[in-house]
């Protein structure tokens, strides 16, 4: 836990620096709020791809190697940051970071999840999230000391530091248990290993077609967040997503590319109503209230914390009420506080624990988010599929800067993010607490499992579902003692092979 959460913790400061220093590099590159809000999106655009590809790589060898590439990838990606001389070189430098932080998700969560005890995944996925926090808050103090003394240049040097902890972890670690006892292990008997883009290249031609739609999704997406195509993002977004819908087609199979596409689009919203605010905070706290750096740093540790204290508390929510009742019932009580924070302006305590409370309440369910998805997926692919699915979705947090900043061109950017934020939560909620992305994939899967995080009771062979164990049974035994059964064994349900139900 310790060695994922500071793996995690090192992706959040390298990401958020370029949140904090925007406007500092606006003004040396002489760039437009709009333009200058693409840099954060530019990670967002590598994301699907670094997702999938370390994911795959966490899948076949094993959760260890995945996260120490990561780590190295977003490490170096920072530092490059440092050298840019213009728009395009720091763009493409963001690229690289959007890689490795992709990859450190999906690595970090299966990693520690798997080597958790089941009725404290909850609290372990919040645990590790609040790593995330941990850096914004780290980031924001080392702003306010490293930025007004040397420049912003520095912060990004600074950020190659998480190198020392890639080190660490491939000469002290331990490989993730699940995946040891269930890929491992039969790697060593069968000597094959797991590959979870099978599908995409079963044949020549469905190889390179694949290869196509990668080079297609990835140009349209960069058409998409750069000024390259302007006047045609509508059209090129429809492109990128039916590409992306095409992977999840493929990777989910007939039975589960409507559980992988719900999925994308829940994690898709969740994104648009929390990124606005976690990407151009300092912004609006520099230019609509005039705060200094000083100023900006105190707010920014009152949102760290908020939040970091949020994943503490979903995760133990979410052990005591369920995955998903946790995360709806905290999302809508986080609604109250949206208003009200863009309604302070005079009194920074005031504003600090508001931004406390709406960020505890709204960005740190997010501590329970790897959970929610890791459980859809089996062991074999669950860090490839994770991967996709997060980072596809994840371009949210690429919409949601740019989006903020172009309807603060017809109002001002706090109302334009507190619209985003409150309209936005309220679709998440009905997504989760709904249940619609398991409800969508049973359309197509009756026999899909709740949690394939919740281990099959005294080892029976059927899927585990919602609060208790099915019984896989010959159609005969089902006419034995039920309740004598039920009592001996703990059952709640039988379950026949051949019928959807109980």
């Amino acid at each position: 836990m310790f060695a994922a959460w500071i793996g995690y913790l090192l992706d959040g400061f390298d990401f958020v620096l370029i949140t904090l220093v925007l406007t500092e590099i606006a003004d040396d590159f002489h760039l437009s709020t709009a333009t200058a809000a693409s840099l954060i999106s530019g990670a967002f655009i590598t994301r699907w791809l670094g997702g999938a590809v370390l994911g795959a790589m966490g899948d076949r060898y094993g959760r260890k190697t995945a996260m120490i590439t990561s780590i190295l990838l977003y490490s170096l990606g920072t530092f490059a940051c440092g050298f840019a001389w213009g728009y395009t070189s720091l763009f493409v430098a963001r690229l690289v970071i959007g890689l490795g932080m992709a990859g450190e998700y999906s690595a970090s969560v299966t990693y520690v999840l798997e080597n958790w005890p089941t009725r404290w995944r909850n609290r372990a996925s919040g645990f590790l999230i609040s790593g995330y926090a941990g850096g914004t808050v780290l980031a924001a103090e080392l702003y306010k000391w490293v930025v007004p003394h040397w420049g912003w240049r520095w912060m990004f040097w600074i950020g190659v530091l998480p190198v020392l902890v890639a080190l660490w972890v491939r000469r002290s670690l331990p490989e993730a248990g699940d995946w040891q006892k269930q890929v491992g292990a039969a790697t060593r008997e069968e000597g094959e290993r797991p590959n979870p883009f099978r599908p995409l290249f079963t044949g020549r031609i469905r190889a390179w077609a694949n290869v196509l739609l990668a080079a297609v999704a990835s140009t349209a997406l960069f058409c998409v967040f750069t000024p390259v195509g302007a006047g045609s993002v509508p059209w090129l977004s429809v492109v990128a997503a039916l590409c992306l819908i095409a992977f999840a087609a493929q990777l989910g199979g007939r039975r589960g590319w409507l559980l992988y596409v719900s999925l994308m689009a829940t994690v898709f919203c969740a994104f648009l109503y929390s990124w606005p605010i976690q990407a151009l905070l300092p912004t609006y706290l520099k230019t609509d209230l005039g705060y200094t750096p000083g100023q900006v740093t105190d707010v920014m540790f009152y949102a760290g914390f908020g939040t970091m204290a949020g994943c503490w508390l979903a995760g133990f929510v979410g052990d005591r009420l369920g995955t998903r009742r946790a995360y709806a019932g905290t999302l809508l009580a986080s609604l109250a506080f949206v208003f009200p924070v863009f309604a302070v302006r005079d009194s920074l305590p005031a504003l600090g624990v508001l931004v406390f409370g709406l960020l505890a309440l709204s960005q740190g369910i997010s501590g329970i988010l790897p959970k929610y998805l890791a459980g859809h997926f089996p062991t074999a692919t669950r860090a490839a599929s994770l991967g996709f699915v997060y980072n596809v979705g994840a371009l949210g947090g690429a919409v949601a800067p740019v989006l903020g900043a172009h309807l603060a061109e017809g109002m001002s950017l706090g109302r334009a993010l507190a619209v985003l934020t409150f309209g936005l939560t309220l679709v998440v909620v009905i997504l989760v607490g709904g249940n619609v992305p398991r409800r969508l994939g049973r359309l197509v899967d009756r026999q899909a499992p709740d949690d394939h995080l919740v281990p099959e009771a005294g080892g029976a062979g059927g899927p585990a579902r919602g609060g208790g164990a099915w019984l896989r049974c010959r159609e005969g035994v089902a006419g034995l003692g039920v309740a004598g059964l039920h009592r001996a064994a703990g059952i709640d349900r039988l379950w026949t092979p051949g019928r959807a139900g109980p």
